[in-house]
């Protein structure tokens, strides 16, 4: 079954309400963050699914080059436009500077784990894993990545990379696709293959544990349980219309459901891990990523168009959008 969800012109007016209070607080309901590519600024999504708006930028005191939120939007790495590194807790839309512990200079990419627990600097070779987030961040230690692995993001938002990577929330191990297959890299130093996969394919962590997923254009998707450890594995689908193009693969919080945004088919597919099932949610929008924002996954980056999110939380999951600045 195919579910299509249209949003309708009203369902900003719920939204528009919401106001700024003391400097850099929000008031009101707030979905999330996403950062401003063209002003090089991170901006408040305020408001619910269906009804939100995009707010002023965050205030951090200093030129941007690139912001990292963690899933949970509590958490946000911030490079400066001088290269520098920065931690904040981000409390109602305020950000709190914290200790990074020595840790210094840009990484090319920020990837978080699934409860953003844990967090990889990943910079040319190495990842350097951070633990205890939000509160208590620690240098858990680094991971070798092989050059050959090693690629800069589209995009420095978080966003769908041109390299996919995965990081368990314990921070131990990180899950990515180079030579030919994807592979379970460690801080202990493990390099393990855990099953073919071409170059492109997609890669995912559930959230406490370490089942894990792959997307791939050949194989289609496959299941992998305790990647860890025994590592069986399932194909839930072969490659079809509605996986073509895929641009985003990603966990439910709970672990029970699978998502696989595809470019093609617009779209985005649902596997309920438990009863076996697939389902289908349209969008009037060509998905871009999967990036998990709060309560919602994010589908599209922020351009001058309206950037669309997948409300998988409501009672009947559904697309919907938020209008872009000055509609």
């Amino acid at each position: 079954m195919k579910i299509l969800s249209w949003p309708v012109c009203g369902m900003v007016l719920a939204a528009s309400g919401l106001l700024y209070g003391q400097q850099g607080s929000l008031t009101g309901p707030l979905a999330g963050f996403v950062f401003d590519g063209a002003g090089r600024v991170l901006r408040p999504v305020q408001g619910v699914p269906g009804a939100s708006l995009l707010g002023d930028p965050v205030s951090f005191g200093f030129d941007l080059a690139a912001v990292y939120v963690s899933p949970h939007q509590d958490t946000a790495f911030v490079v400066g436009a001088d290269q520098s590194l920065h931690l904040f807790r981000l409390n109602a839309g305020a950000p709190t500077e914290l200790s990074l512990g020595g840790i210094a200079g840009a990484p090319q990419q920020v990837v978080f784990s699934q409860s953003g627990t844990a967090a990889a600097l990943l910079t040319a070779g190495t990842a350097q894993v951070l633990t205890g987030l939000p509160n208590a961040p620690t240098l858990a230690g680094a991971i070798a990545v092989p050059m050959a692995a090693q690629a800069p993001a589209r995009s420095r938002t978080a966003a769908a990379p041109a390299q996919s990577w995965a990081l368990s929330d314990d921070g131990t191990y990180l899950l990515t696709v180079f030579g030919g297959s994807a592979r379970l890299l460690s801080i202990q130093g493990q390099n393990r293959s855990l099953l073919p996969a071409q170059a492109g394919a997609l890669v995912a962590f559930a959230a406490g544990g370490y089942d894990a997923a792959v997307m791939d254009s050949v194989t289609g998707l496959t299941l992998v349980r305790d990647a860890a450890g025994t590592a069986g594995t399932q194909v839930l689908a072969t490659p079809d219309d509605g996986l073509a193009g895929p641009a985003g693969l990603a966990f439910s919080q709970d672990g029970k459901t699978l998502y696989v945004a595809s470019a093609t088919a617009q779209s985005v597919a649902v596997f309920n891990l438990a009863a076996g099932s697939r389902t289908a949610i349209g969008c009037a929008c060509t998905p871009a990523t999967l990036v998990p924002m709060g309560n919602v996954f994010r589908l599209t980056e922020l351009t001058g168009a309206p950037l669309w999110l997948l409300d998988s939380g409501a009672s009947t999951p559904r697309t919907v959008f938020v209008p872009a600045r000055g509609e």
